[in-house]
């Protein structure tokens, strides 16, 4: 008996034959697991990060390329979901103490309060005028050197750092209410 190919499973999934992609599921999800686990140090990310690859492959399976072989795609899809949630860390990281009050939540290994943090932080970053957002982004998210941030954005490096602590006030003054919000109520409150 013929054995499908990842293309014809691929094609039976968008006409909607859900064991057509659970076929995919199963062969690819050992391997997948078990590269993304040696990726990020943890079994359970992996884990994580596998599950999410293959519902964005399930979700755009009608993008799927009928010539197009399923594994590099999968991998790729799950590569890209660990390098977005590293730079998230590393924006929590670098960017908390310059726009956190030291009544910020005292937990950012809570993953909630750490989704929470991210979104406002994004949103913020969204608002800050482009020349800040742009100096800011390219310093605490991607960690380019003062040289190379002046020479992209074609301004001397003492402008840049004016500009990066002046988008860093900005998403610190932008975010205080929500700091000030998030403060936990006291028990004798929580009744009104």
């Amino acid at each position: 008996m013929h054995e499908p190919t990842d293309a014809e499973l691929m094609g039976r999934t968008r006409s909607g034959d859900e064991d057509a992609f659970a076929r995919i599921v199963e062969r690819h999800r050992d391997s997948l697991v078990n590269y993304l686990a040696r990726l990020t140090g943890s079994r359970e990310k992996g884990e994580e990060h596998a599950q999410e690859a293959f519902f964005r492959l399930y979700r755009f399976a009608d993008r799927f390329r009928k010539d197009g072989r399923v594994a590099p795609l999968l991998f790729r899809i799950a590569v890209n979901g660990v390098r977005s949630e590293a730079r998230r860390a590393r924006l929590w990281k670098l960017l908390l103490p310059f726009v956190a009050p030291p009544s910020a939540p005292e937990n950012p290994d809570d993953p909630l309060l750490r989704e929470e943090v991210h979104a406002r932080v994004h949103e913020a970053l969204g608002r800050l005028p482009a020349r800040y957002r742009e100096a800011v982004v390219l310093r605490d998210i991607e960690e380019w050197s003062y040289a190379d941030i002046a020479a992209a954005l074609g301004c001397r490096e003492g402008t840049l750092k004016s500009r990066i602590g002046r988008g860093r006030e900005l998403l610190r003054r932008e975010l205080e209410s929500y700091w000030t919000s998030a403060r936990p109520r006291k028990e004798g409150n929580a009744h009104g």
